[in-house]
């Protein structure tokens, strides 16, 4: 369905951009009955809401005019709750409303005040900010309300959580009485429609979201990882993958530091995104992506609302989202606008109900596998290379001359080792990486959680106690991890996570020992002072490892030992038989 005929100046702007025809939300704000009303509109991230209202408020601040009149006072508030996110709306109003002459001017938190005081000053007919630095202006007397004709929330949901409610009311109270009032949000909570209630007329209620159904055009994968190699496994899908652009949430800043410097150590063109960078870091890190620069971006959820990066057909979840929402919101940056995405959670196994509890609140249905190979991702590299546009475009005449002296000079496996290793120079080199496997069947979580735990042992004859004991004593000091058989625990990632945490090397490891619930594992005394040390110096690992007792080291009977008091309430003593029945 192509657009609905609508103000020639828009119509230029929209042809050249690309655009056939609308989306469900962009046709929706179209309708004849919503045409000069206010709107309250809930729809799916990537679904166009920006071309959306900046079509709505077309017919008020253009009118049938193709040009707007000179810049003043703005006829146009837009608010959004981030910098990048209001940025962003700038630009895409900035093209749509360019063959209309208009003067877009931002205010934001972070950028220069006095420079934007001093644009609004000069005048512009659509002003975009964030709450904090709107109300700023306004208190300084810099912003005019008095002329406004349209006022837009964007995300007005991720204002209310950022805690903007008293900001919002504070610029709505100071705007023109008579104006329009467009409220986007991705959900309609009762705050929103409370805010809904008190600052908006007889509202055209639109939704134009999917409610319980996953976004169609994003697939969603679970990869199966060994809690210790969640940084290898980030950098195996992005090599599995290799999606143009990509985006690769982290928990913490700290985390968003350290992935960010791993990928950048080995190859990766990537760059990173959290809120402790100053504006123009992430104005620039930001513009990498879009121009091709980088390929990679590591980024704490600022990054979870509202942008819209050209090419992003990757989202990697490498710290699991806190809720549904944290994971649709994110999982939004790709699949955009009609284009296909992918997005991929990285489930330790420890964590493996988390990861299924989060996918089933969503509505989302994922498919589970291991981890791809070195093996696999090198047989992409393959096949990727046979068929790169170098080797099917036709050459030029110098190129063709150059070719052929080649071949003369070195001949054809030499040319054609030097082409594959000037290929290969180009891809960071893939992890090896253990895939945990499918888990143990036998009841549900709780059912095995109520097990005792207990090492599974062969059948051998009995012998006697403190011979069987004495057995699993030695010279070692033992530790615990609480993860085991009901886990998918192994020594093949155990050794190597123990090896990492621990600052200590093979040998230093003694017997490990694997129970349903839990691990033991004995440390070299010599290595002790410096396991703990290394071990203590990293709280925020998410498996802990603390000191345990040897596992069935216990004293024998008659060995002069006092036994360990006895648990509850002492046994009841037998009455004596006296006779009586």
């Amino acid at each position: 369905m192509p657009f609905p005929p609508m103000n020639p100046a828009l119509e230029r702007a929209l042809a050249e951009q690309g655009y056939e025809e609308p989306t469900p939300v962009q046709a929706a704000v179209l309708e004849p009955s919503a045409v000069d009303r206010d709107l309250l509109v809930s729809a799916q991230t990537g679904s166009g809401k920006t071309v959306a209202f900046g079509l709505a408020m077309a017919s008020t601040v253009l009118g049938d005019a193709e040009r707007l009149p000179p810049p003043g006072p703005p006829q146009a508030l837009v608010i959004a709750p981030t910098r990048e996110l209001a940025l962003q709306v700038a630009r895409e109003l900035g093209w749509l409303y360019a063959k209309a002459g208009a003067r877009v001017e931002t205010c934001v938190g972070g950028m220069d005040s006095r420079r934007e005081q001093r644009a609004l000053a000069a005048g512009a007919q659509i002003v975009v900010g964030t709450p904090g630095r709107l109300r700023d202006h306004l208190e300084r007397g810099h912003l005019d309300l008095a002329a406004l004709e349209v006022v837009v929330l964007d995300e007005a949901d991720e204002m209310l959580d950022l805690g903007f409610k008293e900001d919002l009311e504070f610029i709505l109270e100071a705007a023109a009485a008579e104006r329009r009032t467009l409220l986007f949000s991705a959900t309609i909570a009762k705050e929103i429609a409370a805010l809904a209630r008190d600052y908006q007329k007889a509202a055209v209620r639109i939704d134009t979201a999917r409610l319980n159904e996953p976004h169609g055009d994003i697939e969603y994968r679970a990869i199966r990882v060994a809690p210790n190699e969640i940084e290898h496994a980030v950098v195996n899908v992005l090599r599995f993958f290799e999606a143009p652009g990509a985006l690769v949430f982290c928990g913490t800043r700290e985390a968003v530091r350290h992935l960010h410097a791993a990928l950048r150590e080995r190859g990766f063109d990537a760059v990173a995104l959290s809120g402790e960078m100053t504006q123009r870091e992430r104005t620039d890190a930001l513009q990498a992506l879009r121009d091709g620069r980088a390929r990679v971006c590591v980024a704490t959820d600022v990054a979870a609302r509202g942008l819209d990066l050209p090419d992003l057909g990757l989202v990697v979840h490498a710290d699991l989202p806190a809720n549904r929402q944290g994971l649709l919101h994110r999982s939004g940056r790709t699949g955009r606008a009609g284009r296909k995405g992918i997005s991929v959670l990285l489930a330790p196994y420890t964590r493996r109900r988390r990861v299924e509890q989060l996918l089933a609140s969503a509505g989302v249905e994922a498919a589970w596998s291991g981890p791809p190979s070195a093996e696999v991702i090198r047989a992409g590299d393959q096949a990727r290379l046979l068929t790169d546009p170098v080797l099917t475009e036709t050459p030029g005449e110098e190129d063709l001359a150059l070719g052929r002296l080649l071949l003369d000079h070195a001949g054809p496996d030499a040319v054609a080792t030097a082409l594959i290793r000037l290929h290969r120079a180009k891809l960071p080199a893939p992890e090896e990486l253990f895939d945990p496997g499918e888990p143990r069947s036998g009841g549900t979580g709780r059912e095995r959680d109520r097990r005792e735990d207990r090492p599974q042992r062969e059948r051998v004859p009995r012998e006697p106690t403190h011979e069987r004991y004495a057995r699993v004593e030695s010279d070692g000091v033992w530790f615990r991890l609480p993860i085991g058989r009901n886990s998918n625990a192994d020594p093949k990632w155990l050794l190597p996570m123990i090896c990492r945490r621990g600052h200590v090397t093979k040998k230093d490891i003694g017997q490990i020992r694997i129970f349903d619930r839990e691990t033991k594992f004995e440390i070299a005394r010599d290595a002790v002072d410096r396991f703990k040390a290394a071990v203590a110096s990293a709280p925020g690992e998410p498996i802990r490892i603390e000191p345990a007792g040897a596992p069935g080291v216990r004293p024998a009977r008659g060995d002069g030992e006092e036994r360990p008091p006895r648990k509850g309430p002492p046994p009841r003593k037998k009455k004596a038989n006296d006779g009586r029945r």
